[in-house]
């Protein structure tokens, strides 16, 4: 209940079950990782992922999180493979953001909204406990105070203090927000794949540490000259 659309080197992949807020069942989530590692293999530059209808994602679906998918390795798996896609990732968040589907979209370089998009993460209230990467992600992208706010009360961020936070970057009309995710795709889809991966791997993003905590890595040439100074 996904399609993927390859348009060069572009791949746009689509939340299709819209009759269900495309809540995402362990078949989505296996095709949402196949989609993504395929589009790496074939060796595209950019990657917007977006939903049908009103909702990107009511996240797990119900039935499916209470037989077990709520604790699936898959969602980490998705989210991994998201950060680590080379070329430049876009949510186009075409509605409300929920539950595990958050770390889809916080694993993404960017995120764009629709105005009456809302971004919410229940896991205090449903008794499970986010995807290990996820609230290191949205710490780096908010500060631990309003990770918390989001984590630990239920709180439900609508699109324009998410846009004051940090959590999405633009707020944009429902009419042109493909258009506007595939326009920030220009630049990476005429640049060398080796290039836009070097530019890329210069910022620091969230990353398993040592002790299975999140950290903030910092790329190898930045992090030599800060050794270099310190001895």
């Amino acid at each position: 209940m996904i399609t993927v659309q390859t348009d060069g080197d572009l791949r746009l992949i689509t939340l299709a079950r819209p009759e269900k807020a495309n809540a995402l069942t362990e078949a989505m989530l296996q095709d949402l990782i196949t989609a993504v590692t395929a589009a790496r293999t074939a060796g595209a530059k950019a990657l917007i992922l977006t939903g049908m209808g009103k909702v990107f994602s009511a996240g797990a679906d119900l039935d499916a999180a209470k037989a077990g998918l709520a604790i699936s390795p898959l969602w980490e798996t998705l989210s991994t493979a998201i950060a680590d896609f080379p070329g430049l990732t876009i949510a186009a968040l075409n509605g409300t953001l929920a539950g595990g589907a958050c770390g889809m979209a916080l694993a993404c370089d960017l995120r764009l909204a629709l105005p009456g998009a809302k971004v919410f993460y229940p896991v205090m209230r449903l008794g499970y406990l986010p995807q290990p990467s996820d609230p290191a992600r949205l710490a780096a992208l908010i500060g631990p105070a309003r990770a918390k706010m989001i984590l630990m009360t239920g709180a439900r961020i609508d699109a324009t203090e998410a846009l004051t936070w940090g959590l999405i970057d633009r707020i944009t009309a429902p009419e042109t927000l493909l258009e506007t995710a595939r326009s920030l795709c220009a630049d990476v889809l005429h640049a060398d794949p080796g290039h836009v991966s070097a530019i890329k791997q210069l910022v620091p993003k969230a990353v398993p540490s040592r002790h299975g905590k999140l950290g903030c890595h910092q790329p190898q040439s930045e992090q030599g000259d800060r050794d270099e100074r310190a001895s």
